[in-house]
This record gives structure tokens, C-alpha cells and sequence, in this order.
């Protein structure tokens, strides 16, 4: 039934003969309509279910906008199969399963439609459909915005999402639609969405803004570029990237983000280009998993609002910044994990309140041609295994310049540091390093400070102006007789004292003959040449199980854990001494499946648990080889089985441990290889069932439906142990093991402070557990050196208790 008339201007076979007819209902109108002809709708409300599926036009009334209601009580209200043009309607939909208006088939033209709503979806593409949608708006707080879905394309211009309760642009299906000047907005799922292999998303001169999700998530192998485009005031990151996604982002704004300004893991890889990042509550960046990278071209990351670093690398991942400026951040870049790495070059780093610069646990930082300003640390390369390049850098204003200790092996070339308040190198706690050319000026404490006996080389360095001395090195005691002494080689300062040399057996110190100046000798160290390093470290005397048991044990928390690590050992070792005694054994599958949260110490139990069998005899070796589903799987067919199989063979005698072992049957697999790793490897357990044990991990959830949609490998497992998240009391206690292992003290008070901040810090999906307490001890101690680099004279109370005022404020 309809309020009105519909006029219809069918066109004839000749250009100037026309005829019009009008019709009681939209119905019967486009059943009398042909190719090419216009309908105009009178102003009412019809209550009826259109399909188009000629070209026609169909229209309001000229100068009345919004005065056609199209509203049937249910279905779809507007359905368009061919090439149409749809203008100056007003779409009202109620059936939460189907959506407003439904693109189906053809190039059709929507122009100025409004879809008022509470659908599935407020416009959804969908097929071979390209449709042009100008100046259209969505309101719809029920579902999906616009939806564009099973290889659809399309081109949407100066369109608006007004509300949707659920993602304001969906893109999945290997769809590809085209974004022009549009505003999404008031969304409560994600502004921005792309998922699924072969999904593509555009836009251009775009603001996604007011989101309760986060601003771009592009997941599931999906690509999208966005150029011009304006990100902010989200309720989480600002954009999002998992599972093999890949973003550029060109001249785009991101800011007033409460939680990641970017966040990508997964193997995910993001390209930024004249991209601003401000006012971000977390990570500028945060950059997470091997495989997953960041290139940032004349980026600019600025005005952080949190205490968090402002870019995060982690876990194998690598980030690349060239040309650009990160400044007014608590800390500028953190690098940590073997694997991690980060390239920086010609960059400015600036207006940083803790460090500029921090490699930890194995990770690699090169920096070249940058410029650290104005923070407490420029650079700190805190344990064994970190490292990097310093190249053709300056270091100005900062309390220390750069910081080597526990291990840490940095090579700094051809830099100069100005004007460190403190020291303009530190080195201690058997830090390394190789200081070539560098140039120390202006330091209101020594100019190369190097204690504790660390074996650092410099050479050709230069200090000039430095209050307590160019070079100070302290005795290094018992540690002299094995050489641990710094190698320093034509090496000069403008002081007058010349270089105290470190005490060292039998050390030729030879001094360079100068006419007096205005810049006096150095004394040049010569000490005998440094004995090569071992190519490896010696290979470690296998520990018996009850060692290895007692490392386990003395982990923080995972009781559980404990307890079926201990049955099953149990177990295998009884049924070895039955076997020995001549009796039957029970057979004990020894696979695995450890699930739960990223942080819990999946890996380092799948170590230990190498490490039992090995000593009860039941694996060769018991060594650890770590892959994911970018080591097994690759891009075409017969690739994976040989991936697979070189994993495996690495394993032999010791233990493959898959993380995230559901990426190798995602939900929306279609063609995907994960199944030929997952085939591969169920025929290589049962052909080698004694050769290596498989430990497959992951979120609990995702690991259950692996194992229910893969039956034969469900069948080659013993035992699911589940990995339960830490408490505030057991990341308390990895609080302490951190302080204890660093030389720090919790103060009276502290204690309660973690607890409590522990309890109310939000658990999400980025919270890391174990790694998140190992975060929270960083952020105190640079919070504590922030205080206490205040004091003239600190005392030994002052230098290792952190309050409970160190800790960070959460957000």
C-alpha cells in the first residue's frame, strides 16, 4: 500500500517521443518500466519491498529531500540488480537478519539516499555488483554500516556513517571497495574492517572518528590503503593489523587514541608515509611476532598522553623509521627479543623524559645519521645478546649519553655526544662494546665512564670539557688477572692528566710525544691483542631430570602446569624402569597442546620439557625448535610439505613447538596451504612417533576449534595443559625476581602499590602477563632514575629502593 503516485517517463524508440503513466504503488510501476526509463516518486510513505532489476531511475520529487520513505514492516527493503540509478530516497529497514538496501548485481548509481535502520546492514554489496554511492548516509545502531562482501567492488563518495552498532565499513570476502571523502562515525565495532584473503580496502581523504573499537582493523591476509585520512578519538587502538594484514597509510592523521595508536602482529606489515601519530595513551607503534614489520617514511610521532614507549618492537619483529621525528614521549623506541629489530635512519629523536633509545633480551638497533636531544638516556643496551649500531649519530643534552651494561655488545662509530650531564658513555655490569671515533664533549661527569671490569674497546675517541675527566676506568680486582680490562687505543682528551689506564698485568702503556697545546696528550693504552671468542659457547653438560624438575618448579605460578608436567614425567619414567624390568609399559603419547594467554611460559615449559625427556633418555637431544605458520606453510603448491619437514628434521631429538598452531586452519581457509602443514605433519608424527615430540600452542579458544576441525591431529595428542593468566600476586613476584636480579629493592609499601596496580590494570587482549610485569619493573626503574638523577649525592637506599610512586599510572 503507498501514500502517493508514481510517475514513470518511459522512453521511446526515438529520442523526441516520450509518454508518462502513473501508477497506485512502486510495484506496478517498475513492472510497467523498461530500460532507461525514470520513475519519480511521489512524497509518502511506501510500505513496500522494491527490486530493481532494469536500469531505470528511480527518484523523489525534485527539492524535497527525505520525502519518500521507503519502510516495509520487514525483509529488504530496496534491492537493486541491475544497472539503475537510485536518488533522493529515504530507506527505512527492521529486520535485523537482512539489510536496508541490498546491491546485488550491475553498475548502478546510488545519489543522495538516506538509510535510516536497525538491519543487519545498512547498505550491503555483495557479488560481481560495482556500484558509484554518492553523498549517501547510514544510521544504523543495530549492525554494519555498509557492508560489501564476496568479491564485490564499488565506489563510495562524500558518503556518511552517522551510527552503527557494529563495524561502520565492513570489508570481507575478497571484496575491494573504493572510499572518497567519507566520514564514519559513532560506530560500535571497528570504523574501518577488512578481513579474508584477497580483501581490499581504499580510501581516500577519510575521518573515522567516535569508535568504540578500534579506528582500522585489517585482519586475515586483507590489504587496505588509506591516503589523506584522519583516525581519532577511539576507545582502543587506533589501528589495528593481525594475521598477515598489510596497510599503507599515506599522509593520514592518527591521534586521540586512548590505547595503540597502531598495533600490528601476526606477520602483518604496515607502510606509513608523511603519517602523523599524536596523543596517543600506549605505543605509538607497537610492532609485534617474527614476520611482522613496519617501514615509516617522514613519519612524525609526537605527544604522548601515557607512559609507554613510543615505539614498541617485540617478539622477532622489525621496524624500520627513516627520515623522522618522535619527540614529547616518555621513551622514544624499545627493542626487545632476540630477533627484534629496528632500523633508524636520519631521524630525530627529541623531547624524551626517560630513554631514547632502549635494546633489551637479545634484540638489534641500528641507528644512522639520527639525532637523540634532550632526554635522560640516548641510548641503553641493557643485556647479553642486544646489540646494534650507533652510526654517524649525535647525542645532546641528555643526563647519560649511552648506556652498556649485563653483557650488552653495541658498536658506536664516528658519533659525538654534548654536553651529558652525568657521563657521555657508561659502561658496567660487564657490558661490552666497541666505541670507534666518537667524540665526548661538554660532560658534567667523566666523558667514558667503564667500571666492573668491562671489556670494552675504544678507539681514535675523543673528550674535551668533561668536569671530572675524560676517561675514568675502575679497578676491575680478581678480574684483571683474565684480561677483562678495556682495550683503549689512540685515544686523546684535552685534560691535562692524561688517561688513568685501568690496572692490568703486564699492560705496555706508551704516551704519544706532543708539543704542549691548547689540547694536551692522551696517554695510548696498548694491551696485549684480545684472544678470539669461541665460535660458540661450549656445549652445556646435559642436567638430570630432577635439576631441570627444579626449574620448573621455582617458575612464578603455573601450579597446574606443574602438576601435569610432573604426572607425565612420572609416567614416562616409571614405564621406562617397567620396560627395563622386563614388564609391560603403558604407552604414553608425549605430544602436547599448551593453550592460553600470550606471557604465561608456554615456551619456557616446552623447554624444560625437552630437557626432561632428554634426561630420562627419551629424546636424543631435548632441544627447542620454535616455528609458526610462516615457517611451515608457503605460497604455492608442494612448498609446504618441504617447509614442514626441514622444521621437523631441525627438531629431531628434541621438540617442535608450534605457536598459534590455529593460523594453519583459519576459520575462513577456502584454498589455504595450512592444510597440506597440518596433513605433513600428522604422517611425520606417525612415521617418527619416537623422534620428536610435537607441542602445538595457542588461545585457548582457537586451539579448541583447531583440534575440533582437525580430528587427526587431535587423535596424536595425549593432553591439553592449559596455561592460566598470572595473578597480581604471581606478577608481583616476577616484580621481585626482576628487582633482585637487577640489584633493586622494593621499598615498605611497593608491594601493596604492584598488587593493587595489578588488580585494576585492564587485562585485554594486548596484556602480556609475564611480560607486562617485566614492563612495569622497566617503567619504575626509569621512573626512579628520573628521581633520583635529581639528587647531588645519592645514597645506596636512594640508588636500589623503588616506591610505590615509581609505578606507572593506569590508564
Amino acid at each position: 500500500m503507498a501514500q502517493g503516485t508514481v510517475q514513470v517517463t518511459h522512453t521511446g524508440t526515438s529520442r523526441w517521443r516520450r509518454r508518462t503513466g502513473e501508477y497506485a504503488s512502486l510495484a506496478a510501476a517498475l513492472e510497467a518500466a523498461a530500460d532507461g526509463d525514470v520513475l519519480t516518486v511521489a512524497p509518502g510513505t511506501y510500505r513496500e519491498n522494491l527490486v530493481l532489476q532494469r536500469a531505470v531511475t528511480l527518484r523523489g520529487p525534485e527539492g524535497s529531500p527525505g520525502s519518500v520513505r521507503i519502510a516495509p514492516v520487514d525483509g529488504v527493503p530496496l534491492t537493486v540488480r541491475a544497472s539503475a540509478v537510485v536518488q533522493d530516497l529515504h530507506v527505512e529497514g527492521q529486520d535485523a537478519a537482512a539489510p536496508a538496501v541490498l546491491v546485488e548485481e550491475g553498475t548502478p548509481e546510488l545519489r543522495d539516499v538516506r538509510v535510516v535502520t536497525r538491519s543487519a546492514a545498512g547498505i550491503e554489496v555483495r557479488g560481481s555488483a560495482r556500484p558509484t554511492v554518492r553523498r549517501c548516509a547510514v544510521d544504523n545502531p543495530a549492525g554494519i554500516g555498509i557492508a560489501v562482501l564476496d568479491g564485490a567492488g564499488g565506489v563510495f563518495e562524500e558518503c556518511e556513517v552517522v551510527a552503527a552498532g557494529q563495524a561502520g565499513v565492513a570489508v570481507r570476502g575478497g571484496a575491494h571497495p573504493r572510499l572518497e571523502r567519507c566520514r564514519v562515525h559513532h560506530t560500535s565495532g571497528s570504523g574501518l574492517s577488512a578481513t579474508g584473503e584477497n580483501s581490499a580496502l581504499e580510501a581516500v581523504g577519510c575521518e573515522i572518528y567516535e569508535v568504540r573499537g578500534s579506528g582500522v582493523q585489517i585482519t586475515g591476509r586483507a590489504t587496505a590503503h588509506l591516503t589523506d585520512c584522519d583516525v581519532h578519538r577511539t576507545t582502543a587502538d587506533g589501528v589495528t593489523l593481525d594475521t598477515d594484514a598489510v596497510l599503507t597509510l599515506a599522509d593520514c592523521r592518527i591521534h586521540d587514541i586512548p590505547e595503540n595508536a597502531v598495533d600490528l602482529r601476526s606477520r602483518s606489515v604496515l607502510t606509513l608515509t608523511r603519517t602523523t601519530v599524536r596523543q596517543f595513551g600506549r605505543n605509538g607503534l607497537s610492532v609485534w611476532d617474527p614476520g611482522t614489520r613496519v617501514d615509516a617514511n617522514q613519519c612524525e610521532i609526537f605527544d604522548s598522553t601515557g607512559d609507554y614507549p613510543a615505539v614498541w618492537v617485540s617478539d622477532g619483529a622489525t621496524a624500520v623509521l627513516d627520515s623522522c621525528r618522535v619527540h614529547d614521549v616518555p621513551d622514544a623506541l624499545f627493542v626487545l627479543d632476540r630477533g627484534s629489530r629496528a632500523d633508524v635512519v636520519d631521524t630525530d629523536l627529541s623531547q624524551v623524559r626517560n630513554t631514547a633509545v632502549s635494546v633489551s633480551d637479545g634484540a638489534t638497533a641500528q641507528l644512522d645519521d639520527c639525532r637523540i636531544r634532550d632526554a635522560a638516556t640516548g641510548a641503553w643496551f641493557r643485556d647479553h645478546g642486544s646489540g646494534g649500531t650507533l652510526s654517524n649519530c649525535t647525542v645532546d643534552g641528555t643526563q647519560t649519553g649511552v648506556i652498556v651494561t649485563k653483557g650488552a655488545d653495541p658498536t658506536v662509530e664516528r658519533c659525538t655526544i654534548d654536553s651529558p650531564a652525568e657521563a657521555g658513555v657508561y659502561v658496567s655490569a660487564g657490558g661490552r662494546g666497541s666505541f670507534l671515533n666518537c667524540r665526548v664533549t661538554g660532560s658534567g661527569g667523566y666523558g667514558f665512564h667503564v667500571i666492573d671490569g668491562s671489556r670494552t674497546t675504544l678507539r681514535k675517541c675523543r673528550t674535551e670539557r668533561c668536569a671530572r675527566g675524560g676517561y675514568e676506568f675502575a679497578d676491575s680486582g680478581a678480574d684483571a688477572a683474565s684480561g677483562a680490562n678495556p682495550l683503549v687505543e689512540d685515544c686523546t682528551s684535552d685534560e691535562s692528566a692524561g688517561l688513568r689506564a685501568p690496572a692490568a698485568p703486564e699492560t705496555a702503556v706508551q704516551t704519544t710525544g706532543h708539543s704542549p697545546g691548547l689540547l694536551g696528550a692522551l696517554p695510548g693504552q696498548r694491551t696485549e691483542p684480545e684472544p678470539p671468542r669461541p665460535a660458540a659457547e661450549p656445549e652445556q653438560p646435559a642436567r638430570s631430570s630432577k635439576d631441570v624438575l627444579g626449574e620448573l618448579d621455582a617458575l612464578v605460578g603455573l601450579e597446574s602446569v606443574k602438576r601435569e608436567v610432573r604426572a607425565l614425567t612420572d609416567m614416562i619414567e616409571v614405564g621406562r624402569r617397567r620396560q627395563q624390568a622386563g614388564l609391560k609399559a603403558a604407552s604414553v603419547k608425549r605430544h602436547l597442546v599448551f593453550t592460553g594467554s600470550p606471557g604465561t611460559g608456554k615456551t619456557t615449559v616446552a623447554r624444560l620439557y625437552g630437557e626432561i625427556l632428554a634426561s630420562l633418555g627419551v629424546l636424543e637431544k631435548g632441544h627447542l625448535v620454535e616455528v609458526s605458520r610462516v615457517d611451515l606453510v608457503g605460497e604455492h603448491i608442494g612448498s609446504t610439505a618441504i617447509r614442514t619437514q626441514e622444521a621437523f628434521e631441525k627438531a629431531r631429538g628434541g621438540v617442535l613447538f608450534i605457536d598459534e598452531a590455529y593460523a594453519l586452519s583459519p576459520e575462513d581457509a577456502g584454498r589455504d596451504f595450512g592444510k597440506e602443514a597440518i596433513d605433513t605433519l600428522v604422517k611425520l608424527m606417525e612415521d617418527h612417533r619416537d623422534a620428536v615430540v610435537v607441542i602445538v600452542a595457542g588461545y585457548t579458544a582457537e586451539m579448541e576449534r583447531f583440534l575440533s576441525v582437525n580430528p587427526g591431529v587431535a587423535s596424536r595428542f595425549s593432553r591439553t595443559i592449559t596455561f592460566s593468566d598470572y595473578g597480581p600476586e604471581d606478577l608481583l613476584r616476577i616484580v621481585e625476581q626482576q628487582a633482585e636480579e637487577h640489584e633493586y629493592r622494593l621499598a615498605p609499601g611497593a608491594a601493596e602499590g604492584l598488587r593493587k596496580y595489578f588488580t585494576v590494570l585492564p587485562k585485554g587482549p594486548a596484556f602480556g602477563n609475564g611480560r607486562t610485569a617485566r614492563q612495569t619493573f622497566e617503567a619504575m626503574v626509569e621512573r626512579h632514575a628520573s628521581r633520583v638523577a635529581q639528587f647531588l649525592e645519592p645514597s645506596t637506599d636512594d640508588l636500589t629502593l623503588l616506591y610505590a610512586e615509581d609505578l606507572p599510572e593506569v590508564l
